[in-house]
């Protein structure tokens, strides 16, 4: 190739681009990315900044406000609130990622099986698909959990997976029915592509927009739904904390010491509401056919469209004075 052909780009680079000028141009997308890196950050490398360890006791603070030596103050035993806080925080955020991760893989492999493959598949998956939302998921793991508690935490992530899909799959199912009539699915399946290959190299990338926003979003969802079984005692046990456990041992002593309560039931909101603008921004990148989305495309194109006013290099006419 001559050094003065043009370079080509794919599909993919340019789609790229276009996602990433949408990104860039949704305030929500940026502010509530930084404040969930912030959040990353706190939980994993905030800890390090001080000596105490969320399981050490301090008798001689008791519910002491915050201070130089206790930097969100003390619990009623004398725990260190900021370490107590950032441990909880450290494991609700690792509760929901991997609540998250499970349940959008599997709505994912379930919906398009069920969508690609039809007949008797399509039939028995949906049908399990609906037993599973007919139960009610919050009863079940409260029944189940107590069961489990020398398994820890890592089957409380499971259970709260096992009752997350099924609306996924389910939107993953009609969207495969629509891609398997494309010319590309068709096309693998004349060169003798394998149904399982076709899935994972056509159907699930196809899907993946709608995938990446389900799982920001349930990110969040999964952080409450911890929160909430933790609150009624059902998640994590202790000594291990995490925000539910923390919001629900200082709910009656907020009024009096409110640095007990309010710590960690502000990350927790902060939290959710940055993995929704998240989520929010992502939705309108991601969908073509989102308004917002394509807002920054057509600002773009009337950029581009733009010609400057042309030049003319004719001399300023210039008066006579003489004539004047």
């Amino acid at each position: 190739m001559t050094s003065g052909s043009p370079t080509t780009t794919g599909p993919g680079a340019g789609r790229g681009r276009l996602v990433a000028a949408r990104l860039l141009a949704a305030p929500g997308v940026l502010v509530g990315g930084t404040v969930v890196l912030l959040l990353f950050l706190l939980a994993f490398v905030g800890p390090y900044l001080t000596h105490w360890s969320y399981t050490d006791v301090d008798y001689a603070s008791l519910r002491q406000p915050p201070s130089a030596q206790h930097w969100f103050g003390t619990g009623g035993l004398g725990q260190d609130v900021y370490a107590q806080t950032l441990r909880g925080l450290q494991k609700s955020l690792i509760i929901g990622l991997l609540v998250a991760l499970l349940s959008t893989v599997l709505a994912g492999l379930v919906g398009a099986c069920a969508g690609y493959f039809g007949g008797w598949t399509d039939r028995l998956l949906i049908f399990f698909v609906d037993l599973m939302l007919v139960f009610p998921g919050f009863l079940v793991i409260t029944i189940i959990s107590p069961r489990l508690r020398s398994a820890g935490w890592l089957a409380f992530v499971v259970l709260l997976a096992a009752f997350n899909w099924m609306i996924t799959a389910r939107v993953v199912r009609s969207m495969t029915i629509s891609l398997k009539e494309r010319e590309f699915v068709r096309a693998a399946e004349f060169m003798g592509v394998r149904p399982l290959q076709v899935i994972w190299r056509h159907i699930l990338p196809n899907c993946a927009s709608y995938l990446i926003v389900d799982a920001t979003i349930a990110v969040g969802s999964a952080v409450m739904s911890e929160t909430a079984l933790s609150y009624f005692g059902f998640g994590v046990k202790a000594p291990d904390v995490s925000l539910g456990t923390l919001i629900a041992d200082d709910t009656d002593t907020a009024p009096t010491y409110p640095w007990t309560f309010y710590f960690a039931a502000g990350l927790l909101v902060l939290f959710v509401l940055a993995v929704n603008l998240v989520g929010d921004g992502l939705r309108d990148a991601l969908d073509p056919t989102s308004e917002a989305g394509r807002r920054p495309a057509r600002s773009a194109r009337r950029s581009a469209r733009r010609v400057p006013a042309p030049r003319t290099d004719s001399p300023v006419p210039t008066v006579d004075k003489a004539t004047a």
